[in-house]
């Protein structure tokens, strides 16, 4: 028979998951970084019973699992460094429509499986696989604790391992970098309660 364990719900209420782009191309010098916000998504962390969400990771940690699901219909941007010229909101609704027509329109998701947590004093790694545009492939989210219940997280993945073309324009002398950055922060002990686990799961 397994452990029960206890299960914690996460989305935007309890914090923010970025996607970070950068250019390239002869005339990268034109277009912009892009900050881009996430703004639908969810998470849910089973942990085994007894263990706070605010907790600080421990080897019971490494029992944990991690699962979630980024809407990436609502891709906001709310940020363009560099460029010729400040980003305008023009500018803003002209990429986040692009952004739609890359990934396949309105109703595109990523999806996260955690297969390992690897726990430490000052965050640690989760290692799973990420499902994106109809491929998987695995994945290492770098972690870090500022603070009890309080986690930062990164992952970098390439876009052309998933079957995404970057975007290029002006006949391909600016384009995006292949490379894009996920940043995260959540803070665990402002997590719902979900529905805990059977003890026979």
């Amino acid at each position: 028979m397994a452990a029960s364990t206890s299960g914690y719900r996460l989305g935007p209420d309890a914090g923010r998951v970025l996607i970070k782009t950068t250019r390239a191309g002869l005339a990268a010098k034109v277009g912009h970084d892009l900050t881009i916000d996430v703004a639908r998504w969810s998470a849910e962390i089973d942990v085994p019973a007894g263990i706070a969400p605010g907790a600080t990771a421990g080897g019971e940690m490494s029992a944990a699992t991690v699962a979630a699901e980024l809407d990436l219909g609502s891709l906001v941007v709310v940020a363009g460094t560099g460029g010729a010229r400040p980003l305008s909101d023009s500018d803003r609704r002209e990429i986040e429509s692009t952004m739609r027509k890359i990934l396949g329109g309105s109703g595109p998701t990523a999806a996260f499986r955690s297969t390992r947590v690897i726990p430490a004093a000052a965050g640690g790694a989760i290692e799973g696989t990420l499902t994106l545009n109809g491929r998987s492939r695995p994945v290492r989210l770098q972690l870090t604790g500022p603070a009890a219940g309080r986690y930062r997280g990164t992952v970098t993945v390439s876009q052309s391992a998933f079957g995404i073309r970057p975007y290029s324009g002006f006949f391909g002398a600016l384009k995006l970098r292949d490379e894009v950055t996920a940043e995260f922060e959540v803070d665990l002990t402002r997590a719902a309660d979900a529905e805990p686990a059977s003890p026979d799961r």
